[in-house]
């Protein structure tokens, strides 16, 4: 069973009639599922403002915690209260950092299923893990060397011990990559990550 961290990713058609409605349908679902032990996170955005597409995700700790989610009571009751507007769905997981360079389907699509059939296939690859390292390096380097630059104007900074270095750079640097440099280098580099299926 996977110990790693577990990112849900859902596209949903919703009845554009009904928007209010699933706004709060949304909300309802993110905090039922936030009471669960091992959730990490979720987020949600529609795809323009006279879109009936809406992009979601959710994270957590692992599959066990995911999967007690998602047989729980509570979601059963709140996927059955969509039911009014949500007209087609399909999911997709993904461990890791694979989730950061998916692209979003597009399109109509059919409701989703059990079973791993036709819906699966057309979900885009994540692109090789080779090409996820590099988007992360082109990211990392020179942000580190930035601030490796500026914090080592510090007369001080010399005198701290390297543990503590270490820390103050990771703590400042990760979420400066994850909010910011990470999302911009993924867009940038979008049609290398995952180029057109044409091609």
């Amino acid at each position: 069973m996977a110990t790693e961290p577990i990112t849900v990713s859902i596209r949903r058609e919703v009845d554009p009639d009904r928007i209010a409605e699933a706004t709060v349908w949304v909300q309802t679902g993110v905090n039922l599922a936030n009471r669960y032990p091992g959730f990490l996170g979720s987020g949600w955005v529609r795809a323009g403002e006279d879109s009936d597409v809406w992009h979601m995700l959710y994270r957590f700790a692992n599959e066990e915690t995911l999967e007690a989610w998602e047989r729980s009571p509570e979601r059963s009751w709140w996927l059955e209260m969509g039911r009014g507007f949500v007209r087609a769905e399909k999911a997709k997981r993904r461990t890791g950092i694979e989730g950061w360079f998916d692209d979003p389907a597009t399109g109509s699509v059919p409701a989703v299923t059990d079973d791993a059939g036709p819906a699966d296939a057309a979900l885009p690859p994540a692109p090789p893990r080779w090409k996820q390292a590099v988007s992360i390096w082109l990211g990392f380097f020179p942000v580190n060397l930035a601030f490796s630059l500026l914090i080592a104007l510090a007369p001080w900074w010399e005198d701290v011990p390297l543990v503590l270095r270490v820390l103050v750079t990771t703590l400042v640097l990760t979420p400066i990559m994850t909010y910011w440099v990470l999302p911009w280098v993924t867009r940038m580099l979008r049609g290398w990550l995952v180029p057109s299926r044409a091609g």
